[in-house]
């Protein structure tokens, strides 16, 4: 298969239409999939955040997909708190294992930015049901606690090897409120110093964080 850069397609979901962006390499490993801000305040899949994730992915060897949440872009729909969203996710990850020759057994990346982290941590637990857990969940500025705009999100708990990235300095959702949902998990967390929500000028941070834990869990394999 040939290289594909920023490739636009609408996928069925249970909604109707999901506007995707997909960036693979040529011989992809598995997919990754990659999920983006909440979609009332601005949020799609070419926010930053979400494209250096999936630019990052893509660089692991994966092929990175990048859906609309409803009412966003060509996706059918409206907003629906995370509930359709999960059922969207799971629906594009379907496809894209099917578009790339995977099984549901072939690794899977579970990534998601604020609202998107919140999402695919309930995504996760769905694929963890269905007998079929990612390899590895990234969540980046999670959405957890009271969040800026009376919000309130009762983030699922993720396992210990999630990587979970969070700046010092996020403006939208307290670094209290990630380390009091990661607590009790016993669940690492890594800050990023005088980072905000949408880590302007430190991008390049989140890509090489992950892209180092991704060696070292290779190398230790």
């Amino acid at each position: 298969m040939s290289a594909v850069n920023n490739e636009q397609a609408l996928v069925d979901g249970p909604a109707g239409a999901i506007d995707v962006l997909v960036d693979a390499p040529e011989s992809p490993r598995g997919v990754a999939l990659v999920a983006h801000p909440h979609p009332l305040f601005g949020g799609a899949n070419t926010n930053k955040v979400a494209h250096t994730l999936a630019r990052t992915m893509r660089d692991l060897g994966y092929a990175a997909i990048r859906p609309n949440f409803r009412g966003v872009g060509k996706t059918a729909g409206t907003h629906d708190n995370g509930k359709g969203e999960t059922e969207d996710m799971l629906a594009v990850l379907a496809w894209g294992q099917q578009r790339f020759g995977f099984a549901a057994s072939d690794p899977v990346i579970i990534c998601g930015f604020s609202f998107g982290a919140y999402v695919q941590a309930r995504v996760a637990h769905r694929l963890a049901d269905a007998g079929t857990p990612a390899e590895r969940l990234v969540l980046v500025g999670t959405a957890a606690g009271h969040v800026e705009g009376a919000r309130q999100y009762d983030t699922a708990a993720v396992g210990k090897d999630a990587i979970v990235i969070h700046g010092s300095k996020d403006e939208t959702v307290a670094l209290d409120n990630v380390l009091a949902w990661a607590e009790p998990l016993e669940l690492p967390v890594i800050v990023v110093p005088g980072a905000d929500h949408f880590f302007h000028g430190r991008l390049h941070i989140i890509r090489d964080i992950i892209t180092q834990r991704f060696n070292v869990s290779e190398a230790r394999a």
